[in-house]
């Protein structure tokens, strides 16, 4: 169980952003080397996860494959993963999945599929009955770690959205995001008392902002909730 705060900044470049948090007061220091995350997202037909994220439910959930590398390469090590948030406070079920390769075509049926043949617990497969792929989602992502090594923070950057229709992936329906940032801010429960402290830090806005939430609005302009 944590916590995440984010904070979307469209007036810094990254290079500012990155020395922002480098002389923080909270000494956060580079950890791993920057890389490519991948998603696929999904969601029932009717897009509940979408509205509830959007109308502001206590209690709701992403569900996605991540993946690292190159989007359209052999994903070796796909994890299929559920985001669970009750208010504020997040946690993650991750599950590991057969390698499969996104070039080929997504649809619902392939997915179920690879589901269906990896080592997930039945209740995962029961669900993935009703669920649709609806969006592809890529970004660089660097990572940060305080000196105490309570704090996590990740910035992310060359934000792309591609979307999923009902014949698979729609590569004429794509958006390149090389505006905004993602900031966010990864904490355990027992270290929120700091949390303020350290978010006053930095010069961004506080936001609800959800890569999903802004794909899915990319290529549904008019969905409502």
């Amino acid at each position: 169980m944590r916590y995440e705060r984010k904070f979307v900044v469209d007036s810094l470049s990254k290079y500012q952003v990155e020395s922002m948090v480098l002389v923080h007061k909270a000494l956060f220091r580079p950890i791993h080397k920057p890389r490519q995350i991948n998603n696929i997202y999904f969601d029932t037909h009717n897009f509940t996860f979408y509205s509830d994220n959007v109308i502001g439910k206590s209690s709701r959930k992403k569900v996605r494959i991540r993946w690292y590398g190159e989007t359209f390469a052999l994903a070796e090590k796909p994890v299929l993963e559920y985001k669970l948030k009750t208010g504020a406070v997040g946690s993650k079920l991750s599950f590991k999945l057969k390698p499969f390769n996104p070039a080929e075509k997504i649809t619902a049926e392939s997915l179920r599929n690879l589901i269906a043949e990896s080592e997930v617990p039945d209740w995962v497969k029961e669900e993935f009955k009703y669920l649709e792929p609806k969006l592809i989602n890529s970004y660089t992502r660097k990572y940060f770690l305080t000196d105490n090594t309570k704090f996590r923070l990740t910035l992310d950057s060359n934000l792309t959205y591609i979307n999923i229709g009902k014949y698979g992936v729609s590569f004429s329906e794509k958006q390149i995001d090389n505006y905004n940032l993602v900031v966010e801010l990864k904490y355990d429960i027992e270290a929120d008392e700091y949390a303020n402290a350290i978010g006053s830090g930095f010069a961004f806005r506080l936001s609800k902002s959800s890569k999903y939430v802004n794909g899915i609005e990319c290529f549904n302009k008019y969905l409502t909730v």
